[in-house]
């Protein structure tokens, strides 16, 4: 069943039909119960009336009707005494005719109670107790009939069993209305969607019902990612087309001159062509940048960065480096892999290059992801290192040996709302590179 509609309306009708059956269950055991203490009470009442009316004292026990009620002077009136005296003498009421009450011994100043069947077919409560009167012991029973009460429970089983049978009707009509209305507030939503797919409007709006305000502000978040990625395409396009330009109408002036020309120019070519590479490189890693918010692969650094450590000392196994990881054994995956990949490789790589023999690489977790990079090269200039946290500033154009790689890691880090900081390093002398990453990973910047 795939109608959220359905599932609501079968979850509330099974509801109210297990209420409905609870409520009559619970009405009808206590209506019973009522019944049956009031009988009780009455005919505590009666047998105190009939003892009152017992004498024992002038010759045969007898008891004196016009002291009791007329009821059980009536044959099968369906009220009913039996009195048991301690020399098995009993005495039974009119009403009786020629029958009789099954009586046992009961102690005095105990009583019990009991269903037993009476004259006639009628089913009576029978209530016993024990006294002592005139130093004699007695057992006196009373019954009454309970034929008409339970007729009239049945007949309240009946009628409450046919107002819950309308009651469920009408409350399934009215949750049934309920639901709908409910899921017609849904409608708007489905509009503005078909909106979207037309182009009409950029983003869902957020006035809706509580419970799918989680999936409206997720699907607004899905959309604002998709319009980073067709602007950080449109912009790479852009990119890669002004810087081929310059490349390829050398290329074209080169190739319109006549053979025989100097070999530098024909390095000059190569060097362009080899430009053009590198270009069409670092714009198609920026394209597929993943960002925070999209579902993939974690980068688990303490299973990562050794591997990425081994791959980069047989790349760079003619310098005999030293590659240093600190990094805590429990630290948490996070960031998408390829991502977390792409930057510590630039970054590693970079420093790799321009080592001399010791390369840092460490990791904090925290509030937030710390991650530093440093090595003992070259040290930099304030004007390199200016030019190295310029904002908009082409890396790979303006310092030479610090380009493609670390344009491509300040691009993930600005991706990833963190920031990325160039300094020197104050224990190996060389260049160092500070990235700070946001833990919680819900927004992109």
């Amino acid at each position: 069943m795939n109608s959220l509609e359905r599932r609501l309306q079968l979850g509330l009708g099974l509801a109210l039909v297990i209420l409905f059956g609870l409520l009559w269950l619970l009405g009808n055991h206590s209506i019973r119960g009522l019944t049956e203490e009031f009988v009780v009470s009455r005919l505590g009442h009666d047998a105190e009336s009939i003892l009152a009316a017992l004498i024992l004292d002038q010759g045969r026990p007898r008891v004196r009707r016009h002291r009791i009620s007329e009821f059980y002077s009536q044959p099968f009136s369906g009220h009913y005494y039996a009195i048991r005296l301690d020399d098995n003498v009993e005495i039974t009421s009119r009403s009786l005719w020629d029958q009789g009450l099954s009586l046992s011994a009961v102690d005095p100043g105990d009583s019990r109670r009991s269903m037993v069947p009476g004259p006639d077919g009628q089913q009576l409560l029978l209530l016993e107790k024990g006294y002592r009167k005139q130093g004699r012991e007695i057992t006196l029973g009373v019954a009454e009939d309970l034929t008409p009460l339970q007729a009239q429970r049945d007949a309240f089983r009946r009628y409450f069993g046919l107002f819950a049978l309308v009651g469920l009707l009408v409350l399934l009509a009215i949750q049934g209305a309920i639901v709908r209305r409910a899921v017609r507030r849904l409608e708007p939503v489905r509009e503005e969607i078909g909106e979207l797919a037309q182009g009409a409007r950029v983003s869902l709006s957020e006035d809706v019902p509580r419970e799918i305000l989680p999936l409206v502000t997720e699907l607004n978040h899905l959309l604002t990612l998709m319009t980073q990625r067709l602007e950080r395409s449109r912009n790479a396009l852009g990119n890669l087309a002004h810087a081929l330009k310059g490349p390829l109408n050398i290329l074209n002036q080169y190739l319109d001159q006549p053979q025989g020309e100097r070999e530098g120019e024909r390095q000059q070519a190569r060097d362009q062509a080899e430009r053009i590479r590198q270009l069409m490189e670092r714009e198609l890693k920026r394209a597929r940048l993943a960002g925070t918010g999209v579902s993939g692969q974690r980068f688990d650094p303490c299973l990562e960065l050794p591997d990425l450590i081994a791959v980069l000392l047989q790349v760079h196994r003619d310098k005999s480096l030293d590659i240093k990881l600190q990094i805590a054994d429990d630290t948490a995956s996070f960031a998408d892999r390829e991502d977390m990949l792409e930057l510590l490789g630039n970054l590693l790589d970079n420093a790799c290059k321009w080592a001399e023999s010791r390369v840092i690489c460490s990791l904090e977790e925290g509030e937030q992801i710390r991650i530093r990079v440093e090595n003992d090269g070259s040290e930099l200039s304030a004007g390199e290192l200016e030019r190295l946290v310029e904002r908009g500033t082409r890396l790979d154009e303006t310092v030479e040996g610090h380009g493609l790689g670390l344009a491509i890691a300040k691009d993930i880090v600005k991706l990833y709302g963190g920031g990325i900081e160039f300094d020197r390093s104050p224990s190996l002398g060389g260049l160092r590179v500070k990235v700070v990453l946001p833990r919680s990973e819900s927004k992109t910047v």
